[in-house]
């Protein structure tokens, strides 16, 4: 009969007080143990798509050169499509220039032969098959980011909110 009691007092005791009672834990041999300390949740960590999302949205915000480039232009003459790249060329290079520091991969003369004396470089045309070369003519001297500063916000993958007028 002893053990009923204990069942119940153990399961109403652990329903209402979330612990077992003193008194039957040590009728039955169980000791206290030091309370368990949960860890907080690492915080989340921004990966490189969290980043690409930033650049992106900044580029929206400042220059809409997403509206730009998923809008059809087809329609429009050169003369108005200079117009509208030339504005959003200004407005996305000042954003980057704000955020970025690049640099070339080779600072070289395009259109000069250069050595392949760098790992980051992409060997075009007569590629022989060992897939080495010494050199060659200098077609685009590439781009690396040598500093990035992205201010802080918060991950996610909104570009740029919707954005309505109320009238």
């Amino acid at each position: 009969m002893n053990r009923i009691a204990f069942a119940f007092r153990s399961f109403f005791s652990i329903l209402f007080k979330a612990e077992l009672a003193a008194d039957i834990a040590q009728a039955f041999g169980y000791t206290r143990a030091a309370p368990v300390r949960v860890a907080p949740a690492p915080k989340p960590i921004a990966g490189p798509a969290d980043g690409a999302v930033q650049i992106l949205s900044i580029l929206q915000r400042d220059s809409r050169l997403i509206d730009f480039l998923m809008e059809d232009i087809s329609a429009y003459s050169d003369e108005q499509v200079g117009a509208a790249v030339r504005d959003v060329q200004q407005q996305a290079r000042k954003s980057m220039e704000r955020y970025l520091q690049l640099a070339p991969v080779i600072d070289g003369v395009e259109g000069t032969y250069t050595k392949a004396e760098v790992s980051d470089v992409k060997l075009i045309g007569n590629v022989p098959a060992s897939g080495k070369a010494p050199g060659g003519m200098l077609r685009h001297k590439g781009w690396r980011a040598a500093k990035v500063e992205l201010p802080a916000t918060a991950p996610g993958n909104v570009l740029a909110p919707a954005e309505i007028e109320v009238e």
